[in-house]
C-alpha cells in the first residue's frame, strides 16, 4: 500500500427520477383539481358520441333485413349417392374392407367411412386416388 495516494472517488453522481406523466395521468381528478386550484387554464371537449353505444347499433337495421330476406341455402356439395354406391360396389369387388382401402390410397379409415356414407364434401384428389385404386370410374361418365 505504500506509495499510493489518498483514495478519492471520480465517479459522477446519479439522480433518478420519475418519468414525466402520461397523457391519462394528466387527466386524471387529482392532477386537474390540482391545476383548478393554481388558476391554470383547463379545457374540457366532450367526444362525439362519448358515453354511448349508438354506433354500434346505427346501421344494424338495414343489416338485419339484408339477412332476413336472404333466402339462399349455404350447404355444402355432399357424395352423390351414385358416387357412394359405386365406391362400395368396386371396393367389395375388389375384397378390401374401408381401413384396407384408406391405406392404400394414404388416408385414414374415417376418410372412406365418410366417401361411402355420403357425409364427406367431394375433394377431386382424393377421388383420383380411389379411381386409381379401385380401378374404377368413379367420376364423369361412365
Amino acid at each position: 500500500m505504500a506509495g499510493v495516494g489518498p483514495l478519492t472517488q471520480d465517479w459522477e453522481p446519479v439522480v433518478i427520477r420519475k418519468k414525466a406523466p402520461n397523457s391519462a395521468a394528466k387527466r386524471d381528478e387529482k392532477t386537474v383539481n390540482a391545476a383548478r386550484r393554481s388558476g391554470a387554464d383547463i379545457e374540457s371537449v366532450r367526444k362525439y358520441n362519448a358515453g354511448t353505444n349508438k354506433a354500434a347499433s346505427s346501421g344494424t337495421s338495414l343489416n338485419t333485413k339484408r339477412l332476413d330476406d336472404d333466402t339462399e341455402n349455404l350447404a355444402h356439395e355432399r357424395v352423390p349417392t351414385e358416387l357412394k354406391k359405386a365406391i362400395m360396389q368396386a371396393r367389395t369387388e375388389k375384397k378390401l374392407t374401408q381401413s384396407q382401402l384408406a391405406q392404400i390410397i394414404n388416408e385414414k379409415p374415417q376418410v372412406i367411412q365418410e366417401y361411402e356414407s355420403g357425409k364427406a364434401i367431394p375433394n377431386q384428389q382424393i377421388l383420383s386416388k380411389l379411381e386409381r385404386a379401385l380401378g374404377a370410374k368413379l367420376r364423369g361418365k361412365k
